[in-house]
């Protein structure tokens, strides 16, 4: 299925997204979200299980939402159309950065910095990378550098898409429910379910598992690839992970499990849904074969969590 783009020519439902073609874009662009992610982390309130820190697809990029300053409220959107960063104020000011080619971390987190102090707004983060290959601080990374357009422009495109067939799938449970959102410390889109069961957390765990692990749940995701998974790729886990699961049929075919630090993984390569006939179907497929397996062996009231349509009401 193709849609129109502003240029009148039609695009891709599912463009694809090769990780080698625009990896040096991914990682500027990767390290730009840890920024604007980590000025989120320090406005918002705290939520449960860290739904205060993440971003959300818009109709032109992604956003932090509305976060609370003193008597302001702040915004700031990723456009990934006309390829600037947006900062917006509810007093009714307004910066705008341009994305552009060349465009160092180091530059882009002074220009945010700055933007944000010319709205009167004055925060401190942890100015430097999390849980990546590379440990410069912000202020001093002018290595990364690389921002191709029409690159951020295609990832974007494709976070459009997964987003809606995640919502129509998040729409089909009852029990407690994250937004559909994108966690900038791996780059992923996720949704989570939850069981509303309780569980014990390891002493040894980082304050991140403490409160992202702190009950049963079936999580679902989509990320670009990495080091060690060299292509995209939508994946679902169950935690605690129920003995056997790996055995359970999944949908498409091409979908299989996979181990992830020990435990099963369901995986579907996004570069073979494509290929199918019908990908947001599969899409769709994957995500409820792969609830229904960690579900029922892990003994959730899958049918009382049914959301039923209204012609079964």
């Amino acid at each position: 299925m193709d849609i129109s783009s502003k240029s009148g020519v039609a695009q891709e439902t599912f463009p694809a997204l090769p990780l080698e073609a625009w990896e040096p874009t991914k990682e500027t662009l990767h390290l730009y979200l840890q920024i604007i992610g980590k000025i989120r982390l320090k406005l918002m309130p705290r939520r449960n299980h860290w739904w205060n820190v993440t971003l959300y697809v818009t109709s032109r990029g992604l956003s932090t939402g509305p976060m609370p300053y003193k008597k302001t409220t702040i915004e700031i959107d990723f456009d990934f159309i006309e390829h600037q960063l947006k900062l917006c104020s509810s007093s009714g000011d307004t910066q705008c950065i341009p994305l552009q080619d060349g465009l160092s971390v180091a530059i882009f987190y002074t220009k945010v910095m700055e933007a944000l102090a010319t709205l009167g707004v004055h925060v401190k983060i942890l100015a430097k990378p999390y849980d990546l290959k590379t440990e410069t601080p912000f202020a001093q990374d002018n290595e990364h550098a690389i921002y191709k357009p029409e690159q951020a422009n295609r990832y974007w495109r494709v976070l459009t898409t997964v987003d809606q067939v995640m919502k129509e799938f998040s729409g089909r449970f009852y029990g407690k429910t994250c937004p559909v959102h994108l966690y900038w410390h791996h780059m992923d889109l996720t949704i989570t379910r939850f069981s509303g069961k309780r569980l014990p957390v390891r002493e040894d765990a980082s304050v991140v598992e403490k409160d992202g692990y702190s009950h049963e749940v079936i999580s679902f995701g989509f990320w670009p690839g990495d080091d060690q998974v060299r292509f995209p790729a939508f994946y679902v886990y169950t935690y605690p992970s129920p003995e056997g699961i790996d055995k359970e049929v999944l949908k498409p075919d091409v979908a299989k499990w996979v181990d992830s630090n020990g435990s099963p993984m369901a995986l579907l390569n996004y570069e073979e849904l494509r290929q199918l006939d019908n990908p947001r179907q599969a899409l769709l497929d994957f995500l409820e074969s792969s609830y229904q397996a960690g579900a029922r062996l892990a003994g959730w009231p899958i049918e009382e969590l049914r959301v039923k349509p209204l012609n079964e009401l």
